[in-house]
């Protein structure tokens, strides 16, 4: 972090620039805010360009020619200026300005190593300590802290090493990093309420002050300063971060950070997928409808950005295999819903009595719904596919239920058919027949309560995928389908999928291109029918 350097100070080797701090009864001195450090800094750098003088009154005189080498006042006075002291810059303003081209000529402009190192700020009480530690810092200024060396070595493990056999009055430290919070910890060690300072402080200071503190060994800092990272709100990723990266580090030095790192993880005794599976439960045997859309939103949501970060190799099993478990669930009750309501005693009861089954078979429905999204999104949506297309009991009490209750069962088979034709799942050829024969008609018969009564519902997108769901068939299959939905749209018209698309690539395939195998090993070639 630094280099150190112990020696006696050399008379003239720094000028010093005492500024006004006050100094606890501890002997604890209160630094300046950032904005004063930083401002004090720039103001004592000599690199700096200091402010130019007023100009002096006109007068006028006669003009010579002027050289084109005499015309570079600005930099030249600059060193001139960077070479005085304070009281010498006092005095020149109260001069002529005329005297100014007569210093271009004379003085060459000195080199910056050569310029003295200035001390920029002086803290502490130099009457009563025994020890000078300068910083150097590496924008180029020192801060000299006049200390005790008792307090130095009581405190820190660093300073107890490097001043317990010197006996110099003096110590620098090189290539500072951070001289300003250097000198705040430094001062915190004469600090007996350490906790309030730190609660003045936010939370990228106090990570800057750790830093530092664990530089110098000094314990006591360390561990208030945990205490506060562990007690203050985090705002952010960023900063959380920062406090994870910064700790962690620590933790691999030895050094007991585990209170504030529970924040970030826990000695769970339950396994993640129990905890899936029970936030799961809680969104889908919700009946209040503005929480469940919301949350159903926000799992969706956090469940996709788990898939774009490094995991547990077996994470992403569990995770679908906590979904499924909810999908078998949501089916079987959804199977159990559409039985009592097609029973003949439900059908007689009152309207207030069906009421209650009716809604539950909608928020059944809407669970399979989100739960096939979140597998669709994961690409893990193929057994869901099978599980659908095998509910034939389900289906054939679709056709027995009035189209206000069910429609939304359709809504799943829609979302399958769409999935299906982005290359979202890739079931096996079996079940996509199986699927097409299963819950193709029943889709038909409710879309046009799909259109009007589901907002989610995309006619086109719906279209094209069973269109390109139908496509990935076998040739005979495709015909069987599509001649069975010829008869359906011509009858209903608007009512029914418009398979046009899909129509006009089968009969291309059947009459315009067919493709036939030749004998041996020759590639396949197309053949026009007459």
């Amino acid at each position: 972090m630094a280099e150190i350097r112990i020696s006696r100070l050399e008379q003239g080797q720094t000028k010093i620039k005492n500024v006004p701090i006050a100094v606890t009864p501890e002997g604890f001195w209160c630094c300046p805010s950032p904005v004063v450090f930083q401002k004090t800094l720039k103001n004592q750098n000599p690199l700096n360009k200091p402010k130019p003088a007023s100009p002096p009154p006109k007068i006028p005189v006669e003009k010579k020619p002027t050289l084109v080498t005499d015309r570079k006042p600005p930099a030249l006075t600059r060193s001139r200026s960077a070479a005085v002291s304070d009281d010498d810059r006092k005095g020149n303003a109260d001069t002529s300005g005329f005297s100014a081209p007569e210093v271009v000529h004379r003085v060459s402009r000195p080199k910056v190593e050569n310029m003295p190192r200035k001390i920029a700020i002086e803290f502490g009480e130099p009457g009563t300590s025994n020890i000078k530690v300068v910083l150097l810092g590496k924008q180029g200024f020192s801060v000299k802290l006049s200390v005790h060396k008792n307090v130095l070595m009581d405190n820190s493990t660093f300073f107890a090493n490097k001043l317990s056999d010197q006996e110099g009055s003096s110590m620098e430290i090189g290539d500072c990093e951070d001289v300003e919070i250097f000198v705040e910890t430094v001062g915190l060690m004469y600090c007996k309420e350490m906790k309030q300072w730190l609660m003045k402080q936010n939370v990228s200071r106090v990570l800057r002050i750790l830093k530092v503190a664990e530089f110098l060994g000094f314990m006591s800092c360390m561990q208030s300063c945990l205490e506060y990272l562990e007690a203050v709100p985090w705002v952010g990723d960023e900063e959380e971060e920062k406090v994870v990266t910064s700790i962690l580090r620590l933790q691999r030095e030895g050094i007991g950070v585990s209170p504030v790192l529970k924040r970030v993880s826990a000695d769970v005794s339950k396994p993640h997928k129990d905890t899936l599976s029970h936030i799961i439960e809680l969104v889908l045997k919700s009946n209040e409808e503005r929480g469940r859309r919301e949350m159903k939103l926000v799992v969706l949501r956090l469940l996709r950005e788990n898939q774009s970060v490094p995991s547990h190799a077996n994470s992403a099993d569990i995770c679908n295999e906590t979904i499924y478990s909810s999908c078998r669930s949501c089916l079987t009750s959804l199977l159990l819903l559409f039985q009592k309501a097609t029973e003949t005693e439900f059908i007689d009861k009152s309207v207030d009595r069906k009421e209650p089954v009716l809604k539950q078979i909608t928020l059944e429905a809407d669970n399979l719904s989100w739960l096939l999204e979140i597998l669709a999104d994961r690409q893990a949506a193929d057994e869901f596919a099978v599980m659908w297309s095998k509910h034939q009991e389900l289906a054939a009490l679709h056709a027995k239920l009035p189209i206000v209750s069910r429609y939304h069962v359709s809504c799943i088979t829609a979302r399958l058919f769409v999935g299906i034709g982005k290359g979202e799942l890739l079931p096996a050829k079996d079940t996509r027949k199986l699927l097409l024969h299963t819950w193709l008609e029943p889709l038909i018969n409710d879309y046009s309560w799909l259109k009007h009564g589901c907002g989610s519902f995309d006619r086109k997108v719906v279209e094209e995928g069973i269109g390109r769901t139908i496509l990935t068939l076998p040739l005979e299959d495709q015909q069987s389908i599509l001649l069975t939905w010829l008869g359906s749209f011509l009858k209903v018209g608007d009512s029914c999928p418009n398979l046009q698309r899909a129509f006009e690539v089968w009969w291309r395939r059947t009459f315009v291109r067919p493709y036939v195998e030749t004998q041996g090993s020759n590639p396949i070639t197309p053949q026009l029918e007459p």
